[in-house]
């Protein structure tokens, strides 16, 4: 039977002490925040030794912040808590959608985007959404705080950049103006509660007459991390966002995916979804931005 230890520190120095000692002795520690994923992993295939650090106590991890320049969401804070605030949701409507994807209501009140984000699954729904609303991460460690873009954070699949003496406070984001919107869509087999085969995250903003300023695209499970995609991105930027501007972003979005084929899926089939995917979720967007 494996030997598991457990920790609950009451501040985010406490938390880095920890982390560090551990890293001292050799010991592997485990960040807990939501823990839906952690403990499937301890459950199955991943039941090594380890030390979990659970986080949930922090107040930094706990916080939501709205200002007028930026919003603050911690990485502890689960998916049902943000789905309950409505000046969220008419800010980030695709944001939220995609962490009201993951799960059931009971595991939603478990899971959060930042644990979704530090699995680093290529198929985590949350995190094509937040790197569309140009989410930065906060990272802790013993010299501070750093920052990275969440298109940089995952770097490969279950890998990100944060080494074993780090954890994830939080995500911010800037703002979003007036005439922006954004939209996330995935292709499941089932109904519900399954493992995107591909998924697609679309943000664009307008000026007042009706030309699109700004785009963001990402795509999702189609690669081995989440990728952003510029080339889509400049098929909407100066446009009206039309038909035809839509479907040059879905090639675009095809053309970066380099899936793999699976029992879920073959390559050529998730290339043709993902493009389909960013093409309807880049409408919706459109159509949240002219409200």
């Amino acid at each position: 039977m494996s030997s598991y230890t457990f920790a609950a520190p009451s501040s985010v120095d406490e938390a880095l002490s920890v982390l560090a000692n551990s890293s001292r002795r050799g010991e592997r520690a485990q960040i807990l925040a939501g823990g839906t994923d952690v403990i499937v992993q301890m459950r199955s295939f991943d039941n090594e030794p380890r030390l979990l650090v659970d986080i949930k106590q922090l107040a930094e991890t706990n916080e939501v912040s709205i200002g007028e320049d930026e919003i603050f969401i911690g990485s502890a804070i689960a998916s049902g808590v943000l789905n309950e605030n409505d000046e969220l949701k008419r800010l980030f409507p695709g944001l939220l959608e995609s962490a009201d994807l993951i799960g059931s209501t009971q595991i939603q009140g478990r899971a959060s985007i930042g644990g979704n984000l530090c699995n680093s699954s290529p198929a985590g729904d949350t995190i094509p959404a937040l790197i569309v609303n140009s989410a930065v991460c906060v990272i802790a460690n013993s010299d501070g705080n750093r920052e990275v873009p969440v298109e940089d954070f995952v770097t490969g699949v279950g890998q990100n950049c944060m080494s074993s003496e780090e954890f994830l406070i939080g995500m911010k984001m800037p703002r979003p103006p007036a005439r922006t919107g954004d939209a996330y869509l995935r292709f499941i087999p089932r109904t519900e509660m399954d493992i995107a085969v591909a998924g697609a995250g679309v943000s664009v903003s307008f000026d007042d007459g009706g030309t699109c300023t700004r785009a963001r695209v990402s795509i999702g499970a189609v690669a081995p991390t989440a990728l952003l995609v510029p080339e889509a991105a400049d098929a909407l930027i100066g446009t009206q966002v039309d038909d035809s501007d839509l479907r040059a972003a879905e090639a675009a979005c095809s053309a970066a995916a380099s899936p793999i084929t699976d029992k879920r899926g073959t390559v050529e089939y998730r290339r043709k979804v993902v493009g389909v995917l960013c093409r309807r979720a880049g409408t919706i967007a459109r159509d949240r931005a002219l409200g």
